[in-house]
């Protein structure tokens, strides 16, 4: 049996949960939800899979090291202390990437810098002056997360390497892509997973329709990426890793399709691209078509889409935009339930439907609102009498923590024990819960509250494992032509690779 350990894994705002259930497929144990982060405990295989299956994981982390310190030279000394000779060696190299949230360390720059010459002269004094591991800012081979709360640090290996939301299949993008990983919370969240069809009518650079995809088939993410940091730990197990990587038993027939549209071509031809590298071309329906020209729907199914805030990217005219959109939600796509990402609350109100559910969501440094739309035939009354709702079960749950009216027994009974009996009391109590209700909610909308520091959301194109089977597809012309044979499977491409090259010189 293996040795379990604990991990992390990050991930955005409003997908905890979504990956709280992911980690807990793949066999992870204890597994706790925190504010953008789940932690977990798991062997290797658990590690090796996080990375691998897991679609709203950022970084899977692994704690090696927690202490107290209250000042940098404390810090120093409690870092040196550590046997680094069980992650690193004179002839590796390292890098180090700190999160801080304290008033005894200020800067993070700082904080990095007294980590690295902890490491640094653990060696010198063990093995020489000149015998140290070396420093490279990317593509180090071993990658530590410094994370500081107050006083409390924990020191942790990143085992992804990079962001987990760099997938591997994007040869292009549009000006302002939306993250994948992002993209996948959405689809996993709208509980979508391919028994209907999908459509994305502002698709962009395809995103959603690429990870729409990959969840429809049940083929996991980290297939197409050239590597992973754990490749370069000292107990990395090669043998393991193959296995996983090689396994398609859990992979599934979609039988249905996902059309994708936008107004600019130069956006297809780019999701194009994009959709033809990850291999889901058979799957993907393209079309140059504005929202305004829906005017048949494919069979019911799930609309996801994440339009223009008017911020990066924006229409010419923004209100008629959403109009345009509540429009054909009412007309055009009658029997489907919508997911809308948007920024602005006056946006969403020309839309002209109510939410039947509003969950909080970064994306990038803006902070959105994931919104989901019932669409049903006729007015609401005769949708009701048929047994439809717009509240989901946990709407339904949440009732049981929204204040209720009491009796007056029971508010005479409440009120002794609060000291808030009488009529004046009644009345600055039902005021309280009023306000508390419907106090404005800060900043999510607030076009003058200050932003966070946006995230590197750039994805330079990664090779595939299977670099012979990339040859099928590269250095052709877009087409949504299935791409011939299994794109993702077999290591054996160096081999494949080697007899080509005997033929060619032959």
């Amino acid at each position: 049996m293996r040795e379990r350990f604990e991990m992390v894994a990050k991930t955005f705002q409003g997908l905890e949960d979504v990956l709280a259930e992911e980690l807990k497929s793949i066999g992870a144990v204890k597994v706790e939800l925190g504010r953008r982060m789940v932690s977990f405990e798991g062997d290797l295989e658990v590690m090796y899979k996080a990375n691998l299956c897991c679609r709203t994981a950022l970084r899977i982390l692994k704690p090696i090291y927690k202490f107290i310190a209250t000042d940098p030279d404390s810090l120093y000394e409690m870092v040196k202390e550590y046997d680094w000779t069980q992650v690193l060696s004179v002839n590796k190299t390292f890098s180090i990437d700190t999160v801080v949230y304290s008033d005894e360390f200020t800067h993070s720059r700082f904080v990095t810098y007294r980590v690295k010459d902890a490491i640094v002269d653990f060696f010198k004094d063990r093995f020489g002056e000149d015998k140290r591991p070396g420093v490279r800012l990317q593509d180090a081979d071993v990658m530590i997360n410094v994370h500081i709360a107050g006083d409390r640090v924990t020191l942790s290996l990143d085992s992804s390497g990079e962001s987990l939301h760099k997938r591997g299949y994007r040869v292009a993008q549009t000006e302002a892509p939306i993250n994948e990983v992002l993209a996948a919370g959405i689809i996993l969240k709208s509980g979508w997973r391919g028994e209907c069809p999908l459509v994305d009518p502002m698709c962009g650079s395809g995103t959603f329709l690429v990870e729409a995809a990959l969840i429809a088939n049940n083929i996991n993410p980290g297939v197409f990426r050239s590597g992973f940091a754990f490749e370069n730990w000292n107990d990395f197990d090669s043998e393991l890793f193959d296995r996983l990587y090689n396994d398609d038993s859990q992979e599934r027939v979609f039988e249905h399709k996902i059309y994708g549209a936008d107004i600019s071509p130069k956006a297809i031809a780019i999701a194009e691209k994009n959709v033809k590298g990850a291999g889901m071309a058979k799957y993907v329906d393209l079309q140059i078509k504005p929202i305004s020209q829906w005017t048949v729907a494919p069979e019911a199914g799930v609309i996801i889409t994440n339009p223009p805030y008017g911020e990066r990217i924006s229409a010419d005219d923004m209100d008629g935009l959403y109009e345009c959109i509540g429009e054909k939600l009412k007309h055009v796509f009658k029997g489907y339930k919508a997911w809308i990402i948007g920024y602005k609350e006056e946006y969403f109100h020309k839309i002209g439907l109510a939410a039947s559910s509003k969950t909080p969501m970064l994306n990038g440094s803006l902070e959105c609102e994931l919104r989901e739309y019932v669409i049903f035939e006729g007015d609401y009354k005769n949708f009701r009498k048929e047994g439809g709702k717009l509240k989901d079960a946990q709407k339904k749950e949440d009732k049981n923590t929204v204040p209720r009216r009491l009796s007056d027994k029971q508010w005479k009974s409440q009120a002794r024990e609060k000291g808030m009996g009488g009529k004046d009391g009644r009345a600055r109590e039902s005021r309280n819960l009023l306000e508390e209700k419907y106090r404005p909610k800060t900043r999510r909308f607030d076009k003058t509250s200050p932003r966070r520091k946006a995230e590197d959301f750039e994805n330079p194109l990664a090779m595939r494992r299977n670099e012979h089977a990339l040859k099928s597809i590269m250095g052709k012309a877009p087409s949504l032509q299935a791409p011939e044979g299994k794109m993702m499977r077999s290591r054996g491409w160096k081999k494949a690779d080697s007899e080509d090259k005997n033929k060619d010189e032959k």
